[in-house]
């Protein structure tokens, strides 16, 4: 039986160590610069590559420390800062995006955290992950209140110079502090929202959780409206349950130093074989993971993964 790939300790952590607030009213006055245009890099034919790196232990600069042996390209397209969290202000009884000490280490310090790797061409997005609390992507008591909370997420992209948001409606604990229960309209209106917001970033779903079957309200669909879907169970094939393109899903997810690099070689395989886009990776930590990396690298790109300290 599969389980949730997400550690039940570090979500206990992150519950303990949410604490700082996003600060709207500063976000006006304390913008980040643009993304910097990339360096030009080797192309690379073959899937968009993801990794996500759990910044409560790991840097963010450990994904672009991997690079194809053959031709010199990125190993890695996106990178994902693991994790922001929607919280509950019971004071105000609203979802608040709130950052534990190490994301917003990574944010505030994004000169030397996010744009080495947007400079190699490498994305880097944020994911928002539930926090135990009440608050999720799929119970906003009205449009409004998914509206403010897009704001806030797009205002954070806009602020520190980001390429994107991942939504992981995981640990949300529907129904604390008196919040309500799933409902149909609300996933719907936040992704809406924020698309329009930001029309030209990334928004990608962990295909996990009640947001995740919610994707239809009113006539309105939102799946078109994300840019990539993902598997939420590592070492494991489950295609996504989005009207998207294949070119836009990762069937395939992997831990990486976990997920046996024999499964990791045939899911890399089936991906290329069965023509889908994305390759999901959860996991990259500081060790020299060019053998585990190599187990994927060689099918989707022909090509060994070597790595630089």
């Amino acid at each position: 039986m599969l389980t949730p790939v997400r550690s039940r300790i570090r979500t206990a952590v992150l519950a303990l160590s949410a604490c700082t607030a996003l600060t709207l009213g500063a976000a006006g006055t304390t913008g980040a610069a643009a993304a910097p245009a990339p360096a030009a890099t080797v192309a690379k034919q073959g899937p968009t590559s993801v990794a996500y790196v759990e910044v409560n232990n790991n840097s963010m600069l450990n994904v672009g420390k991997y690079t194809l042996a053959n031709g010199g390209g990125n190993v890695f397209d996106v990178a994902v800062i693991f994790a922001a969290n929607i919280n509950y202000d019971t004071s105000t009884k609203a979802a608040t995006l709130y950052f534990n000490e190490n994301v917003q280490r990574v944010l505030d310090n994004a000169s030397t955290q996010i744009r080495p790797l947007q400079q190699k061409g490498i994305k880097v997005v944020l994911s928002v992950l539930g926090n135990h609390q009440g608050a999720g992507f799929a119970n906003f008591p009205s449009q409004q209140a998914a509206s403010t909370f897009a704001k806030q997420l797009s205002d954070t992209v806009t602020k520190y110079g980001l390429d994107g948001i991942d939504f992981d409606d995981e640990y949300a604990e529907y129904g604390n502090n008196g919040t309500g229960q799933p409902n149909a309209s609300s996933f719907v209106y936040l992704v809406s929202a924020l698309r329009s917001n930001m029309p030209n970033k990334i928004i990608s779903l962990y295909n996990i959780g009640p947001a995740a079957s919610r994707l239809s309200y009113s006539g309105v669909d939102v799946s078109s409206k994300f840019d990539y879907a993902w598997n939420p169970y590592y070492g494991s094939w489950q295609v996504p349950g989005i009207a998207l393109p294949k070119a836009k899903l990762s069937p395939a997810a992997v831990e990486i130093g976990r997920t046996s690099q024999s499964t990791v070689t045939s899911l890399a395989r089936r991906t290329v074989s069965e023509g889908y886009g994305v390759f999901l990776t959860y996991n990259l930590d500081a060790a020299n993971r060019s053998a585990d990396v190599s187990a994927f690298t060689r099918e989707l790109y022909g090509s060994d993964a070597t790595y630089t300290p």
